[in-house]
């Protein structure tokens, strides 16, 4: 008893110690609830919430009653069930109808979003949608096709009709793998497709709502951009006012990729907090040169008013999507701590960003651009914290800035490269050099010459902003293209598993947030985890959840059995792989080829693949050894096991390996994005 108490004594007094550092540890704890909420393999039902709300108040109520060090466990656990609740709360909030069949047919609908999708077609989503013979209960709220036929000027609230093919969102493209249908519960998509033939406009476009109003605001102000400015450096300078990337080619996006500059295309925390600080720089100087201002009010909360209102208007003209919002809420968090004189950059305030956006929207927990931007943030800001208080020789004259923009890089870099690889399976190997090559002259040229554009837009003169903007922009490209064209520019890395990021993650935020020696302890999940990452194996067989592409791991690579057809699929598979081939040359790796027939050996069992109708024909019966894989209904006799399309429809793609099947449906769970209403049919509905 006595060593439990002293033991329990000795803990009490550790987190006493911790006292006025445990507020950046708030969106910790929150982030682990939510996640705990995804990880599970079962819908919760209204009980479970009941259960997890009942024992946080319990929590809270300790914490509120026997208050001291121990307390701040009962406030971390209550604020786990906090989060798994939030995340629920949210998943029920967005429900929608989903299309859980294969439709073709006439699709009408309003032109609310525009984009381009990974094979650079033109993407549109709809709302007010209309499908024939569906019902409203039925018709998804919105949804969105890929334009692969005619072109067609589409315009924010115009009503379009056409015919095409509509399904589900896609599932993992392997078991365990990035799961599409979750992510379009959440954007609101009921079901994607795309279209090969003309698009009619059924009604002219009208703003009725003020959300359209701003689009249509966006996309005029971008087509003034490219207007001007032509070619990439157009559609890159429309993507960075505007959020509109449809001008990009497909060349420029890799480039921009390969050399690690992709962050500069997307409205995100950099060009929020460029923005922002220009204004606020720019403000605060001209109120400093009016003495009956700079006498009489504050000048510097002036500012910072200012410098609101203009990453607020640029929030609205960018489309206020995700990434955005999160810059947003960042930037705001410190302009707010300027009003109310508090530090602006301190680990409270990005703590303070953090709660907001995952109270808002909790699945940007499992995104890439919130992991990489907090990230980001956390590590600069922990980084010049103790660069501030430690007894270092202090930089001056032209070397402070220059180390600062070294440092920032190197320390944005290293703190993101871990999450962008685990997510992109790439790795920029000269990206430290291309971005500091760029993102200073983002901060001096390209930000303030778009502010200068925009303030001379009403006059007609924006080219005045523009011009200079393009050269900016220009050089950026040139160095992505450089940088992208050296051998060895890219490598690719094994997908990490479930584990190393969340492991990666404690031990780094401890070795950040925790004050005192025992903040080493973080370098122990951190060695863990990438001793798991570089232990990750890939399944031996993969096989996709139509049945059109199987993918065999061997000596050289995996070896797919077609070249062309289920190329997103096929991407994915060798990107988790991190094996730079594409899909031809990975096709060639497939030893023979018999036609509409695929075999292969892998260990005792024989892999057959059966490529639509002309491959099932093929074959009749089967042996004990043999797994056979059919992209069409399939019927064999035989002791054979069997995957055809009606199988691979309730199991989801598959991973083949010494340990077992183990299928996309056993990894996700039966969760509500995934879990199709009950039906008396499920056939295929072909409208005509």
């Amino acid at each position: 008893m006595g060593v439990l108490k002293r033991a329990l004594s000795r803990g009490d007094f550790v987190l006493l110690g911790q006292r006025g550092h445990l507020f950046p540890w708030v969106p910790v704890f929150l982030a682990l609830g939510i996640g705990c909420y995804f990880g599970i393999p079962t819908e919760p039902v209204l009980r479970d919430y009941g259960i997890v709300a009942v024992c946080g108040a319990l929590c809270v109520a300790a914490a509120l009653r026997w208050p001291g060090g121990w307390a701040n466990l009962g406030w971390a656990l209550a604020l786990i069930a906090a989060g798994f609740t939030l995340a629920g709360w949210r998943a029920h909030r967005v429900a929608g109808p989903v299309l859980d069949w294969r439709y073709y047919g006439p699709i009408e609908g309003r032109v609310v979003a525009l984009d381009r999708s990974a094979s650079d077609a033109v993407r549109v989503t709809l709302d007010r949608v209309r499908l024939e013979r569906v019902g409203p209960d039925k018709r998804p709220a919105r949804v969105r096709i890929s334009l692969h036929g005619p072109a067609a000027d589409l315009q924010p609230g115009q009503g379009i009709m056409t015919t095409g093919h509509l399904s589900p969102p896609q599932g993992p493209v392997e078991p365990g793998g990035f799961d599409f249908r979750r992510h379009a519960w959440f954007q609101g998509l009921g079901a994607v497709g795309y279209t090969r033939n003309p698009v009619l406009t059924v009604t002219p476009a009208s703003q009725g709502q003020a959300g359209l109003r701003i689009f249509a605001i966006r996309m005029a102000a971008s087509d003034r951009v490219r207007a001007l400015l032509p070619g990439d450096v157009g559609g890159f300078a429309a993507a960075v006012t505007t959020g509109d990337r449809s001008a990009m080619g497909k060349e420029t996006l890799n480039a921009l990729r390969a050399s690690n500059l992709a962050h500069l295309l997307a409205i995100s925390g950099l060009h929020m907090g460029l923005l922002a600080g220009f204004v606020f720089a720019a403000l605060r100087m001209a109120f400093s040169l009016v003495p009956a201002v700079a006498l009489r009010l504050p000048v510097k909360k002036l500012a910072a008013v200012g410098a609101l209102i203009a990453a607020s208007g640029y929030l609205a003209l960018s489309g206020g999507n995700v990434a955005t919002e999160r810059a947003f809420v960042m930037v705001a968090v410190v302009l707010v701590a300027v009003l109310v004189d508090r530090r602006a950059f301190s680990l409270r305030a990005v703590a303070i960003a953090a709660v907001i956006v995952l109270v808002l929207r909790p699945e940007a927990l499992l995104g890439p651009g919130f992991q990489m931007s907090f990230a980001a943030t956390t590590a600069l800001v922990a980084f010049f914290g103790w660069l501030r208080d430690a007894d270092l020789p202090k930089a001056s004259g032209w070397a402070k800035p220059v180390l600062g923009v070294v440092l920032s890089s190197a320390i944005a870099g290293l703190a993101t490269a871990p999450v962008g690889a685990a997510h992109f399976n790439t790795m920029s190997h000269y990206g430290l050099v291309a971005n500091l090559l760029s993102v200073p002259l983002m901060g001096v040229l390209v930000i303030p010459a778009a502010v200068l554009a925009l303030c001379l837009a009403p006059f007609g003169l924006e080219i005045v902003g523009l011009y200079p903007m393009g050269l900016g922009l220009g050089w950026i490209l040139g160095v992505a293209r450089f940088v992208s064209g050296l051998d060895g520019a890219q490598g690719h890395v094994v997908d990490p598993g479930p584990w190393v990021l969340p492991l990666l993650a404690l031990g780094l935020l401890w070795l950040m947030l925790w004050q005192g020696r025992a903040r080493l302890a973080g370098v122990v999940p951190a060695v863990v985890a990438f001793a798991l990452w570089a232990q990750a194996e890939r399944p031996t067989v993969l096989v996709a959840d139509t049945g059109g592409l199987v993918g065999v791991m061997t000596a050289q690579g995996r070896a797919l059995s077609k070249p062309r057809g289920a190329g997103f699929v096929a991407q994915n598979w060798l990107e988790n792989d991190g094996d730079g081939a594409d899909q031809i040359g990975a096709a060639g790796r497939w030893p023979g080829s018999e036609g509409k027939l695929r075999r292969m050996a892998v260990g005792t069992t024989q892999i057959v693949h059966l490529i639509g109708k002309g491959g099932a024909a093929r074959i009749s019966d089967c042996a004990p050894d043999q797994v056979v894989i059919a992209s069409v209904p399939l019927t064999l006799s035989g002791p054979c096991e069997v995957f055809d399309t009606k199988r691979l429809l309730r199991t989801g793609s598959l991973a083949i390996s010494e340990r077992g099947i183990v299928t996309a449906r056993e990894r996700a769970g039966q969760r509500i994005w995934n879990t199709p209403r009950p039906r008396r049919e499920r056939r295929v509905a072909q409208v005509q």
